[in-house]
């Protein structure tokens, strides 16, 4: 980013993480605002495991996209999150699908994403597209020491009546934060 972005996204940062600290556990989490992602989604979904004395290698996210209104309470089960950009193609509100990107727009916000932790037999796989999210726009990492990508986050299950390889070939991909 440069440098204005950078200090403007670190400002934004900072006030997130006061906001919780002034006013306690958000109802929706800024997925952009944390520095390691994984983490802060493996702790959710430990939290639900814990507390449904589940073993946590048998749980998965389930993916929902809610209606562009942000909740005012916490999830029950999982999290809430926003700051997630298409980058290829859109989210339709009145199809609840994925589609192409409106002409001269590449990258657009997803509505906010309930992240519901699943166990995985219980997990329903409707036709979707397996969209893999990364924290910049580089579609590149290393692993780490804990073994876990420098930059790619997770896979996201969008909603989709399109075959993956159309998505694949518009290069369709979910990014915490754009360049600019």
């Amino acid at each position: 980013k440069p440098l204005a972005s950078y200090v403007a996204d670190l400002l934004a940062r900072l006030a997130f993480f006061q906001k919780w600290i002034d006013d306690g556990m958000p109802a929706s989490f800024w997925l952009s605002g944390f520095f390691f992602t994984q983490a802060f989604l493996t702790g959710s979904t430990q939290n639900f495991a814990r507390a449904k004395t589940i073993p946590i290698d048998q749980l998965a996210f389930a993916f929902e996209v809610l209606e562009p209104t942000p909740p005012t309470t916490a999830a029950d089960d999982g999290v809430y999150v926003y700051g997630v950009f298409l980058e290829g193609a859109r989210y339709n509100a009145a199809t609840k699908q994925l589609d192409e990107c409106e002409s001269k727009i590449l990258f657009t916000e997803l509505p906010t994403l309930w992240l519901r932790p699943t166990k995985l037999s219980d997990l329903e796989e409707p036709p979707h597209y397996n969209c893999p999210l990364y924290k910049t726009s580089d579609r590149r990492g290393t692993l780490s020491t804990t073994g876990h990508s420098t930059n790619f986050v997770m896979y996201l299950n969008l909603p989709s009546d399109r075959p993956a390889d159309h998505w694949i070939r518009r290069g369709v991909a979910g990014l915490c934060q754009l360049d600019e």
